[in-house]
């Protein structure tokens, strides 16, 4: 897991402009007059001072803060590299899980939001995501799908590369989906929003796949940041949720027998009770 920490944007600029109007002089006193706007000057030109040097003071509180990022880049870079053979190991053992990738999104929030249909059906083919950070961790990262042969693309990898230059300027590119004949999920998607058989009660949203060709604003690629940040780090957690969820379920069933038969009890004791006065009535007559 990498975090691109606030060294990765531009330096800090200092927050005065590059040149400073000088304040206008005041006209000289005429004979008799106060010294007023004398005054008033001095404390104009004092005020002023503390500011650029309150500026100066900023920059000596920056640069600390600055090596600081640099320190936890190192380090973040250190322990990538020692996270690499267990990152390689689970995804063999993932390999061997059929529709481990389909699961984990599809019990995503936010990724279960972007899915149409179309996509979970595509996502099947899915076998891994890898997540892979530049040698320089703070200029971007790479997510590669992997797929089986499926009727839907040729491409046996799909990749979106995300990158940060050194004025702080994000860009991204990603591999050219080559869809089979007729089965473009970026434009049936549009089609089959109007079908009224839908598995969720919301409208369809655009193809997951749109993602791969979307440039628009790549330093604020959420669906990135969420496979980057989120699932990568440890898919399984997202995986095994239905499984959480049938457990606790289970727990609360049982806990409704029980009170379902701690009625049933009550309701015998009653009528038990009913019928011994009944017949208590019957012996007194």
């Amino acid at each position: 897991l990498v975090w691109f920490p606030h060294s990765m944007a531009p330096k800090r600029q200092s927050s005065l402009p590059p040149q400073m109007k000088k304040p206008r002089q005041p006209p000289a006193p005429k004979p008799g007059q106060t010294s007023t706007s004398q005054h008033l000057h001095k404390g104009e030109k004092e005020q002023q001072e503390a500011i650029e040097h309150t500026d100066e003071v900023q920059n000596e509180i920056d640069r600390p803060n600055e090596q600081a990022s640099e320190e936890i880049l190192k380090v973040e870079q250190k322990y990538n590299k020692l996270c690499q053979p267990f990152f390689q190991k689970r995804l063999e053992l993932i390999s061997k899980i059929p529709n481990f990738g389909v699961t984990t999104f599809v019990n995503h929030p936010q990724v279960s939001a972007l899915l149409g249909e179309e996509d979970e059906e595509a996502l099947h083919y899915l076998t891994r995501v890898e997540v892979t950070e530049f040698e320089d961790i703070k200029s971007g990262y790479r997510i590669d799908f992997y797929f089986d042969e499926n009727p839907y693309f040729e491409n046996k990898v799909l990749s979106k590369e995300f990158h940060l230059n050194e004025s702080g300027d994000s860009s991204s590119k990603s591999t050219e989906i080559k869809w089979k004949s007729g089965k473009d999920l970026m434009k049936r998607s549009s089609q089959t929003q109007n079908k009224a058989s839908r598995k969720r009660q919301h409208e369809e949203p655009e193809s997951f796949f749109t993602w791969f060709t979307d440039h628009s604003d790549a330093g604020a690629d959420e669906l990135g940041e969420v496979i980057k940040d989120d699932i990568w780090p440890n898919p399984l957690q997202y995986y095994l949720v239905l499984d959480m969820v049938d457990e606790e379920g289970e727990g609360e069933e049982d806990d409704d027998d029980e009170e379902e038969e701690e009625g049933l009890e009550d309701m015998m004791k009653k009528e038990m009770r009913m019928k011994e006065g009944e017949e208590d009535e019957g012996e007194d007559d």
